[in-house]
């Protein structure tokens, strides 16, 4: 809202030119009065001055830039959070740190496993994949052979003037024209123009950046230096295996080279069915060049990597129909060349018009987005980005992004890429093992198969020793026409000369003698294609914190309300790092003894559960530890008071002796229960098998003013003026007021559609709790 309302109040300024046209004036008004040597306190010279000033600032406002991201106005409270809670934090803080690397504290651990069990349970187990674990440290042939070692590279720049200083060049681009984006001044083709380059900033060679970089004039952000030319970067950690440190190896850049090196294995596991997928979650490793931005770019990350083996062709997938009609936010590779925006698209359209190269690629695409909206990813802020023809690996069929809006700007989350056969062809040719899967033939085929005869290939053994398996293999690989080629030449000349993996070898006429049969076939064999979607665990947990972060209103009436921020995560239950918060409602509660029996009461049933749980029985107020836990993103509070335990005002009334009140973080509502069905009710709520609206039905309302005032905005901002005064009156008292209220669950709704509005942050949030309660009135 306020970024709108900053955003029209600036529609209605003069232009820059005309801003700049008007200080220039001003100035030489000043000017010519200085020259008339008119004393400094003349009301005509102050005036001047004064209007001078105002022009200046006017003219500095209208350039700075204007900032739409919705996540940067909350990113200092909730690192503030994040920090104070420990959900994270440098990794080595003691000794100083060290750029690139996190600790996870309890909350945040808790937070990550959360959404790596839910990322488990969408694909592992619903799709049925296969999983692995494989070492984290790779040997140097590995990488070699999948193109790692060579072109694992990024370009990186130094500061000429202190050459210990360097950037990654195209984050440097990036962010340069993102802020040129954001300048008033900026017009709508230049905009256009900027948002190309901008996308295609990681595609560009060598020499594209560093020409982009002297066209921008991009100099050292932290000296204003001039830049280095662009230059290659190996982003792999070497390490040595062995005390003897002779064998070369590198901390794994990606978790997928494990899972290609067991393809065979695995399809053994799998009786050899097409198609199948294999799993693997664990770390990587990157040396990053210039680590920033929190977690989004680490030096070691967690990786979530999937590998779906298809068999090469049309790639049909007969469970894409159930995601034929998801819309989805995307842009496409012919949009983004003419700097356009993001269109919204079925999946199903999108593979018929070739947008999405097949039906396979197209369903992990949909369930991605299913997968990232489920754990808390706001909609509005995602969408699937296609690579640019220069961004994609030679061997590439079609590459997606799933990039999603942070404080940083569109954050690269998942890639979801066609791979072709790629890893397993390059992986066989070198370990000379078959890769490959069979297809049963509708109908068998005769083929004429080649094969050395017996003498010669005992010669070849004789010949050529240790290279005897090479040679042999290269010969019996030959088609049936080039065997016969091969013979006739050496039969004419005695002697042929041969390529085999960049080694000549002659072979003699007796080396050169075939078997060619003809065998009927009943199998054919093929590499098959893989459909990788990659998933960055860290990044979604960014995205996750990012998106669900908002600050309940102020209560006016407390002290020091200007200074105290009410931060809420409103996080999807099933990844809250903890499900429920048992509390006393103060520490009275806490010294009885009945008290103590029924917390035993709730802490053996969440645990035989396996819900995690905490429990807050501090001598702060009940108001501030429910203000405190919302912080964590605990979605129930559970709170023993008086009337659980038969003391106080309504000691004589014995009918809520072991109930307690149960809250729900989002709309400060609560319900109170018997103890002994507490645990049962969580389980149920966080395993989505009933809502919180099942829950109000179920139990009997249940009002408290800490809970009310420390809400977001309670009923008073969410349409509680129903209930004032006037409003009681009209109604006919404020018994009356309640129960209507109740019926109709006013305050739920009203608090739904604020909470909603905060969550999502749209640029019209009055318009955006219209829709809202429109979608909420009965049909």
């Amino acid at each position: 809202l306020k970024a709108s309302q900053e955003v029209s109040s600036r529609s209605s300024m003069p232009s820059i030119e005309e801003l700049q046209a008007l200080t220039k004036a001003q100035g030489e008004t000043v000017r010519a009065l200085k020259a008339e040597k008119k004393p400094k306190d003349d009301p005509e010279l102050v005036a001047a001055i004064k209007k001078l000033g105002e022009l200046k600032k006017e003219l500095e406002n209208a350039n700075r830039p204007v900032e739409t991201n919705p996540f940067v106005r909350t990113r200092q409270e909730l690192d503030d959070v994040c920090k104070r809670r420990f959900f994270y934090r440098p990794a080595f803080d003691i000794y100083g740190g060290c750029a690139g690397f996190y600790t996870y504290g309890p909350p945040g651990a808790a937070l990550k496993a959360n959404i790596i069990s839910e990322w488990r349970r969408h694909f592992v187990i619903e799709e049925n994949l296969l999983e692995i674990e494989d070492p984290t440290i790779m040997p140097h042939d590995v990488l070699k052979t999948s193109g790692h070692v060579d072109r694992f590279n990024d370009f990186m720049v130094k500061d000429t003037g202190k050459e210990e200083l360097f950037y990654r060049a195209d984050k440097l681009l990036e962010e340069e024209l993102d802020k040129r984006m954001k300048l008033p001044a900026c017009t709508p083709d230049e905009k256009v123009q900027y948002n190309k380059d901008l996308l295609a900033a990681d595609s560009f060679s060598r020499e594209e950046l560093g020409a982009k970089l002297k066209e921008y004039g991009i100099k050292a952000p932290d000296t204003g230096n001039e830049l280095s030319e662009p230059y290659e970067f190996n982003l792999m950690f070497p390490t040595p295996i062995g005390p003897s440190g002779l064998i070369q190896g590198y901390l794994r850049p990606e978790t997928a080279q494990g899972i290609f090196l067991n393809y065979k294995f695995c399809a053994e596991q799998n009786n050899e069915r097409m198609p199948f997928g294999v799993a693997q979650i664990g770390k990587s490793y990157r040396n990053e060049i210039a680590p920033r931005g929190g977690l989004v770019r680490q030096r070691e990350f967690t990786q979530a990597e999937i590998e779906f083996f298809v068999k090469p062709g049309p790639k049909k997938f007969e469970k894409f129909a159930a995601l034929r009609d998801m819309t989805i936010t995307m842009l496409p590779s012919p949009i983004q060349l003419e700097g356009k925006a993001a269109i919204e698209k079925t999946l199903g359209a999108a593979v018929d018009d070739g947008t999405i190269a097949n039906e396979t690629l197209a369903y992990f695409v949909g369930r991605t987005a299913q997968f990232l909206i489920g754990v808390g990813v706001n909609k509005n802020h995602l969408r699937f980005r296609q690579h640019l023809p220069t961004e994609m690996a030679h061997y590439a069929c079609d590459c997606w992004d799933a990039e999603i809006e942070v404080s940083t700007g569109w954050m690269e989350t998942v890639g979801i890429a066609d791979r072709s056969a790629y890893d397993l062809t390059v992986h066989a040719q070198k370990t000379k093992v078959d890769l490959y899967a069979q297809e049963k033939l509708d109908t068998p085929i005769s083929v004429e198969v080649v094969a050395l005869a017996k003498k010669a290939g005992a010669l070849v053994g004789k010949e050529f020793k240790k290279d005897a398996a090479l040679v042999k293999a290269y010969l019996e690989g030959l088609s049936p026409e080039e065997a016969k080629e091969l013979q006739a030449k050496t039969e004419a000349a005695g002697t042929s000369t041969v390529l085999i993996n960049g080694t000549e070898f002659t072979i003699k006429k007796e080396h050169a003698q075939f078997d060619i049969k003809t065998e009927t076939k009943t199998f054919k064999n093929y590499t098959p294609n893989v459909i990788e979607p990659s998933f960055g665990i860290d990044r979604i947990f960014t995205a996750v914190v990012e998106h669900s972060y908002y600050a309940r209103p102020q209560d006016p009436e407390e002290k020091d309300a200007a200074k105290i921020v009410r931060g809420v995560l409103s996080l999807q239950a099933e990844v809250a790092p903890y499900k429920a918060i048992i509390m006393p409602l103060d520490q009275r509660v806490s010294a009885n003894a009945q008290y103590q029996e029924m917390e035993a009461t709730l802490r053996k049933g969440l645990s035989v559960r396996g819900i995690n749980y905490k429990v807050d029985d501090s001598g702060a107020s009940i108001g501030r530890r429910y203000a405190r836990n919302d912080e964590l993103g605990i979605p129930l509070a559970i709170t023993v008071d008086f009337e659980s335990i038969g003391i106080g005002e309504k000691e004589t009334d014995k009918s809520n002796l072991r109930t307690v009140t149960m809250r729900e973080r989002d709309s400060v509502t609560q319900v109170r229960m018997p103890v002994d069905e507490v645990a049962e009710t969580v389980a149920k709520v966080i395993s989505r098998q009933c809502s919180w609206e099942d829950i109000q039905a179920q139990y009997v309302e249940q009002r408290q003013s800490a809970s009310q005032s420390i809400g977001d905005a309670g009923a008073a901002a969410a349409g509680g003026g129903v209930a004032g005064e006037a409003g009681e009156k009209a109604a006919g008292g404020k018994a009356s007021v309640e129960a209507y209220v109740k019926k109709h669950k006013v305050t739920e709704i009203l608090n739904a559609a604020v909470n909603d509005a905060l969550a999502s942050k749209p640029a019209d949030p009055i318009a955006h709790i219209a829709a809202f309660l429109a979608s909420k009135a009965p049909k």
